[in-house]
């Protein structure tokens, strides 16, 4: 009984790296891993937003996490990855440094955001998942871009493009 009741509570995590850090977002908002394809910038977009990209005929706005989250710029790998994910808006593109598997945490493995962080602008982290000796930074997907980011995005979604005027608001 105990053992159903702890699988009932468990979460999967898609765990992805940033440089030595492991980071995760829930496996139920991850639509597939692709790797690094040829990705169309578009002016006028922040920095973070490398672009878009055509995945079966559905245009994805990408996100660098790497740019999103202040952390060093580095050189694509053999290993970069696109996750795609499902907002509760549209699809998003992220790239990360490299996705290593698929982890289940259960809720007592999960911390809230220290306050000292949550102080800082890290509003869009939702934990920390403790597996002995291995922390893993969870991403709250719906709180990763503003207001005025999700409106840039969401027109790159619909249109593929967006009006330079429109991004710079």
């Amino acid at each position: 009984m105990t053992e159903a009741r702890t699988t009932a509570t468990a979460q999967q995590i898609v765990a992805f790296f940033l440089g030595n850090e492991e980071y995760g977002v829930p496996i139920i908002q991850v639509s597939e891993v692709i790797r690094k394809v040829g990705i169309t910038r578009i002016p006028g977009m922040p920095d973070f937003i490398e672009g878009v990209i055509n995945l079966r005929g559905k245009i994805i706005p990408v996100i660098d996490l790497r740019k999103r989250f202040g952390l060093p710029v580095q050189v694509d790998t053999e290993k970069t990855r696109i996750i795609v994910v499902l907002t509760s808006d549209h699809s998003i593109g992220l790239i990360v440094d490299g996705v290593s598997e698929v982890i289940n945490l259960s809720n007592d493995q999960i911390e809230p955001i220290p306050p000292t962080i949550a102080a800082i602008d890290a509003e869009y982290l939702s934990g920390v998942g403790k597996r002995d000796t291995q922390l893993t930074i969870l991403i709250h997907l719906e709180k990763l871009l503003n207001d005025i980011e999700k409106h840039a995005i969401e027109k790159l979604a619909k249109k593929g493009t967006v009006d330079t005027a429109d991004a710079a608001q």
